[in-house]
């Protein structure tokens, strides 16, 4: 029951027709490539700032308007559908287990990582934003980013690729994050990345990705500050 369960979610394609054209996969591929530059100079500023300042908030918020403009603007986007007692439903449920699933073995795994004092500090650094602002603030910006990434990461990026999606979508999202230079960051993009890459590739859609890239980063906003006693 739970190998069907995981098949379903992660590895069985559902059937679906989302065809482009070779004009429309050649402008989706431009209109990406731009917003990817487009991106990268927006998260160079972002960098620079102090974590918790409201210029930080302002050009988060401004990044994920750039990468949902970037996704929307390249082309169509789907939702996607899972197979279910052989009938195609939308992906709410199990997304959100593999979200929470996920989000345990990081608290798992933060519990060794704050025995390794360079690892520990790898992680209360990210954990800065996390301590300065205003809870419900830090929730809207996680909830926005997660959401923005994931449309144009497994929406228009994926969609762009035509070889190897899963793969080459988790090394450009491991890449933007690898800007931070922060070396927990990019092992959690590697194994997120991953894992909502094989959910748009089961489904189709976007959908499975962003609920579970959500449910992952809200848990751990609320649980790693709680284990590194920040």
């Amino acid at each position: 029951m739970v190998r069907q369960w995981i098949e379903r979610s992660l590895w069985d394609v559902v059937p679906r027709d989302h065809r482009q054209s070779a004009r429309d996969l050649r402008r989706r591929q431009v209109v990406t490539a731009s917003f990817v530059v487009l991106g990268a100079i927006v998260l160079g500023i972002l960098l620079r700032l102090d974590q918790g300042s409201t210029e930080f908030v302002v050009f988060s918020l401004v990044l994920a308007a750039v990468w949902t403009v970037g996704a929307f603007a390249s082309g169509p986007l789907h939702l996607g559908r899972i197979a279910r007692h052989d009938l195609h439903h939308r992906p709410v449920l199990q997304p959100l287990v593999l979200g929470a699933a996920l989000a345990g073995i990081f608290v798992l795994g933060a519990l060794v990582v704050r025995e390794i004092p360079w690892l520990a500090d790898q992680v209360r650094g990210v954990l800065g934003f996390a301590t300065e602002g205003y809870l419900p603030v830090l929730v809207l910006v996680t909830a926005v980013n997660g959401v923005a990434e994931e449309l144009f990461f497994r929406g228009a990026a994926y969609a762009a690729i035509t070889r190897r999606p899963v793969v080459w979508t988790t090394v450009a999202y491991t890449i933007a994050t690898l800007a931070t230079g922060n070396v927990m960051l990019a092992f959690a993009a590697v194994l997120l990345g991953v894992l909502v890459g094989l959910q748009r590739r089961a489904s189709g859609g976007i959908l499975a990705p962003i609920i579970t890239h959500c449910t992952w980063s809200l848990t751990m906003l609320f649980a790693l500050p709680v284990i590194f006693g920040v």
